[in-house]
Order: C-alpha cells, then structure tokens, then sequence
C-alpha cells in the first residue's frame, strides 16, 4: 500500500509493529536514512540496537546470499520486544530475496525495513510493496516540510514556546537547510533556551541558524549602508590583514545593495520585499536590511548598483594598473557618502 506524505510522517512517529513491512525510497539519501532512524527508533526503542533486535544487512550482499533475509526475519532474539530486520540501499538486483521475505513473513516475525534510491514505478521491489496487503511503500522527495513536521520537531527537540514571527523564520529556514541541518538547528535552538520558559523569539533563532558564508563581511557592509564613511579605513585594514580579496568583497558588496534594492523596489513594500528573502533573514540583521532598504530607496539604491558594476569591470579589466583594494575602497567610499545625502 502507499502512503501519502501526511500519513507517512504520522507513521514514522507511531509505527504499527503487525505490519509486515515498509519500503522507504527516494532521490535524496539524507532524508531517507532520517526517516528510517525514526522509524526504526519508534519500532524497537533506545535499547533496541543493543539488545540485537536489529539486523541490519546491506543489499548488494542479498545477491549472494538471499536467505539471510528470511533467516533474519525468523531469527529469535534473547530479549524480548519487537526486531527489525533493516535491508539499506536496495536495488531490484535483491528484489527476489526481499519478494521472497514477504511472501514467507508471518506474524510474530520481525518487522521488514528496506530503504532504497529513486525507483521506477516498474521497479520489483517498489511494486510488490505497493500491492502488499499488509506492507507499505513511501516514496521521500525533495519537498519542504510541512507546518505538521516543523511542530514535531520542535516537540521532539522539547521546544514548544515559540512565537510567532520565530515560528516563520523556522518555517524559512526549513526549506533552505538540509533535513539533517535543519534537525541540528532545532536541537542547538532547544539547549540555547533549555531552563529558560519564555517564548523562543526571531533573535534566538538567528543565534542558532547556520551562518551566512558572507558573516566576515556584514561589519563593512552595514558601515557603508548606514553611511558611516569614517569607519571604512580601518576595518577594509583589517579585511586586508584577513585575505580578504578585493573581487569578493565587490562581489559581497554588489549583493548586498541588490537584496536592498528588491526589498526597496518590491510593491508591497520593503518589509514584504525582506520577508521574500532566499535564503531568508532572521532576527536583528532583518531589522537593520530593512532599515537600510528603507533608509535609501530604490533611486539611490540604482546608483549604488552603477558604482559598483563599474567598480567589478575595472577589477577585471586587462589594463587596470591602479591597486584592487584601493578601488574598492573608494568604491566603498562613494556609497557611504551617497548614503548621507
């Protein structure tokens, strides 16, 4: 039988031990294999693993030897509880050994756990899932998560006081980290607040989110945004000292005053326009792009765009002979003063 996403997820947390089985398959390996230790954790508890109630076989070796599936399904532990017998990556090239361990399941039998890559809908395995009676099938995609899996990881993590703007950033973040980061994020999120009963806000989830690759070079960016031009020398010292090149600071500059101009020329206005963000922003740094969006409009924000396109070909150009940095700098330069006007 095949499962829909929304009932699968409630399965995965709440399994049923007499089903025969399930068959949990899809392009991305990461989603499944978080998918799976659910499943499995839910099926035989913490201690299963240690107990042996868990075997695990990998499906290439099913070629060679396919009754150890069967042989696993009928195995008997020395402690009590429910087994699993798990088959990881599994191709039709095993399809006559996991047919088999089906067809021979009986109750009382462990619980049979097959995880494979993307299979074709005329996939042996994929089919004989499909049609069992008493086994299921989930296909795992790329999709982001849903309000109802967002909510059971913040419950699993123990995080059940969020507002709601923190809340929209999670959802945000969701869907541009992977599953597994994304987990981490929440349980970093969770030891951030652990003892502390007030409601998880923007700020807290901006401490624990992933940082931006451009993080080192925010402090210039916001000087020259906030048109502090006093304050350029020293820091673009300092960048310098770092290794910071030239290019991509132009880079990092040009990007940023774009984010600001799309937030300033969005028609709903520049708060919606930061709210659109991919990948999203969080906390006080969306506070001050809005400000700054807003501090400079769409006109002036052009201009800053000009200077710096113009700025990014002299770098590149053959026959530059004035030093890279020093370039930028005034580039830099000009905009903090444009900020001013």
């Amino acid at each position: 039988m095949k499962l829909n996403a929304r009932d699968a997820s409630r399965y995965f947390a709440k399994p049923d031990p007499s089903r025969t089985g399930i068959l949990i398959y899809g392009p991305d390996a990461m989603r499944i294999a978080l998918k799976r230790q659910e499943l499995i954790a839910a099926l035989i508890g913490p201690q299963g693993e240690e107990e042996m109630r868990l075997t695990r076989i990998p499906g290439a070796s099913l070629r060679k030897d396919p009754a150890q599936l069967v042989d696993a399904l009928k195995a008997v532990s020395f402690f009590p509880g429910p087994r699993v017998a798990f088959v990881e990556d599994a191709t039709d090239a095993a399809a006559p050994a996991i047919l088999a361990a089906l067809e021979d399941w009986a109750q009382d039998d462990a619980q049979l756990v097959v995880t494979a890559g993307q299979l074709k809908a005329s996939s042996k395995i994929r089919k004989a899932f499909e049609t069992h009676s008493n086994a299921y099938a989930v296909g795992i995609y790329n999709d982001p998560p849903s309000r109802e899996e967002i909510e059971a990881e913040l419950n699993k993590a123990g995080l059940q006081n969020i507002d709601r703007e923190a809340m929209t950033d999670l959802t945000n973040l969701s869907r541009e980290l992977d599953p597994g980061d994304f987990r981490q994020t929440v349980e970093k999120l969770a030891l951030y607040k652990y003892g502390d009963t007030s409601a998880a806000t923007s700020e807290d989830v901006a401490a624990c989110a992933p940082l931006s690759t451009e993080a080192a070079l925010d402090d210039v960016l916001n000087i020259v945004a906030e048109g502090r031009p006093g304050e350029i020398g020293p820091i673009m010292m300092k960048l310098q000292a770092q290794g910071t090149q030239p290019v991509g600071l132009c880079i990092g500059a040009t990007r940023h005053f774009r984010a600001l101009y799309t937030a300033a020329s969005d028609p709903g206005g520049a708060a919606q326009g930061i709210a659109r963000m991919r990948p999203p922003i969080f906390g006080p740094r969306r506070d001050r792009m809005l400000r700054q969006a807003q501090g400079w409009g769409a006109a002036k924000l052009e201009q800053a765009l000009t200077i710096l396109t113009d700025t990014d070909l002299q770098l590149r150009s053959a026959g530059q002979n004035a030093p890279a940095m020093a370039l930028v700098e005034r580039a830099l330069l000009r905009l903090a003063m444009l900020a001013r006007r």
